[in-house]
């Protein structure tokens, strides 16, 4: 499906789902000059890069812990299907618990800095390490899985080298590790290679070390505030300039734009011509068929859930495996996609439906999708949908044979293989960094009180981002904070960064869905803007204490 294969990433995976949280990494032997084969140390350097893609982490349980936290989609269970424990429910009423299935990425996060840590050894012996530009792009990525544990945990070891024999692991403060990634990225930046191309795709490069530092210094107010329930849309934030200064940087490599036509860059064939993406996980269940490595599943838990009944298929074929169809979209998002002639609106399924082209570019046609006879229609889910409202409940899947319950985002679709061959793996690539990113964050700091450059303003920024989708400008006096995270909102639904934007913004507890009906104590329980540590990680570090709250 791609025309590109990463050599040997799977080498990486083994190694972390054997280590899971164990920081004493082995090391059997040092390497005291790098190998002569540039094969063999490829495979010793892609094994650091891919510990989000497995089940705990992009495969599938990033989105039920985290993306169902926003105010986007949520999880629901028919007739007791698909409840699981509650592995949907309480991500969607901010209730998690530190046994929840997408609370666990943190052992997967850990485990990808002891393998770059034991890489970073091999490599150097520990001796120069801060001008060594072999392995430059493994602390980039170690920098990226400090980021991803800080912004979803908080306190978090700072795991900067391999702990010697019985040392003990002790959290640091946020801010701390802060700190430090921003340290780190700033040394490194100058090692890393400026390519962007086959070479460099889905692995650290300038750019991506560069888009990481924007997200940080656009988030700093939050990780350096020292208690997170502090935090509201005033926050203050000392880095803004410096945030613009290195989305600057970007814009300058002339690499990126955000190009025309929206859903294109989400198709299954998505990749390295996607100009717009400046870091992507790259997918592939082609090369690796393992299941939530190779691929994902989120068309699976998108599609409504009779699609693989249908007389036809929503995606121009008729899917050869059950779909799940839990994944909701919440009426306020659906709310949100009202700008006239905007692309973007067509992911979001409702109303009567019609079948889109594979062979076409998921062109929607003029066929209905039809179930026994009649064409299927979406309807928003209202509070009479739910049998049980505490767990999210809607019992049926369908209020008739063709009225299914529910909107639904048709933001990742698949082609016929991903059902039939590949156990409905999907190989989209799921983008981390955006340039459309880049735009709508020099926006906001500047909206903040940031130093406009280039002659740029919120409204000249959101509209290079608009123009992509064929949306209406937005003129300078209509620019306020939350029409600038609505505008986040349409753009980056179901990437990696609403329940991030959320916190942000001081929304993370606002009414949407039916979080608040199910769990009214989510209006007033900050501490949740950090997310528990998960139970196997406590189980394993003894002297931790648990997150405030959990």
């Amino acid at each position: 499906m791609k025309p590109y294969i990463k050599l040997l990433l799977f080498s990486g995976m083994i190694v972390g789902a054997a280590s899971c949280t164990d920081l004493d990494t082995v090391i059997d032997t040092q390497y005291t000059t790098y190998p002569d084969n540039p094969i063999a140390l490829s495979a010793k350097l892609e094994g650091c890069y891919y510990y989000l893609q497995n089940e705990a982490g992009l495969g599938r349980n990033y989105w039920e812990g985290v993306m169902l936290q926003g105010d986007e989609l949520m999880g629901v269970c028919f007739n007791g299907g698909y409840y699981d424990s509650g592995r949907l429910l309480f991500p969607t009423v901010h209730d998690l618990r530190s046994d929840t299935p997408g609370v666990g990425q943190m052992g997967d996060l850990m485990s990808g800095v002891s393998y770059c840590n034991s890489v970073i050894m091999e490599l150097t012996g520990g001796e120069d390490v801060e001008n060594n530009t072999t392995i430059a792009p493994v602390r980039a990525i170690r920098a990226f899985y400090h980021f991803m544990m800080m912004d979803l945990y908080g306190d978090v070891p700072l795991l900067d080298h391999t702990p010697a024999e019985g040392e003990v692991i002790e959290r640091a403060p946020r801010a701390e590790v802060a700190r430090w990634i921003e340290q780190e990225l700033l040394s490194v930046i100058p090692q890393l290679t400026a390519e962007n191309n086959d070479n460099t795709y889905g692995r650290p490069n300038k750019w991506m070390a560069e888009a990481l530092l924007v997200k940080l210094y656009l988030n700093w107010g939050v990780y350096t505030c020292g208690d997170v329930k502090s935090v509201t849309n005033d926050t203050p934030n000392e880095k803004l300039n410096d945030c613009v200064a290195w989305c600057d940087s970007i814009t300058d490599s002339k690499l990126f734009e955000v190009g025309t036509g929206y859903r294109q860059k989400f198709f299954p064939n998505n990749g390295v011509q996607v100009k717009d993406f400046i870091y992507a996980m790259d997918f592939d269940p082609v090369a690796n068929p393992t299941k939530y490595v190779g691929g994902h599943q989120l068309d699976r838990f998108m599609t409504f859930k009779k699609a693989n009944n249908c007389d036809n298929g929503p995606w121009g074929f008729l899917p050869s495996k059950s779909v799940a169809g839990a994944y909701i979209l919440i009426p306020e998002c659906v709310a949100r996609f009202n700008l006239p002639g905007d692309e973007r609106n067509e992911m979001i399924l409702g109303g009567p439906q019609y079948v889109a082209d594979y062979n076409n570019n998921y062109v929607f046609t003029d066929q209905p999708l039809m179930y026994q006879g009649q064409q299927v229609t979406y309807k928003q889910l209202e509070t009479s949908d739910f049998v049980d409202l505490p767990t999210l409940d809607v019992g049926a899947d369908s209020e008739a044979p063709n009225i299914m319950k529910g909107y639904h985002l048709g933001k990742y679709p698949s082609i016929p293989d991903d059902y039939d061959l590949r156990d409905r793996l999907s190989g989209n690539d799921i983008p981390i960094f955006r340039y459309a990113d880049i735009l709508l964050t020099k926006a906001e700091c500047i909206l903040r009180g940031a130093t406009s450059t280039r002659g740029d303003t919120p409204a000249s920024l959101i509209n290079q981002v608009r123009d992509c989708s064929s949306a209406p400008h937005i003129s300078e006096g209509a620019v306020t904070f939350q029409e600038l995270l609505d505008e986040r909102g349409r753009e980056f639904i179901c990437e990696m960064w609403r329940r991030q934007d959320l916190i942000r913004f001081g929304q993370f507890e606002n009414d949407w869905g039916w979080k608040n009906v199910v769990h009214p104590e989510a209006k007033t329980e900050l501490w949740r803007r950090v997310m528990p540590i998960p139970l196997g990680v406590m189980d394993t570090n003894t002297n931790w204490t648990q997150n405030e709250g959990y």
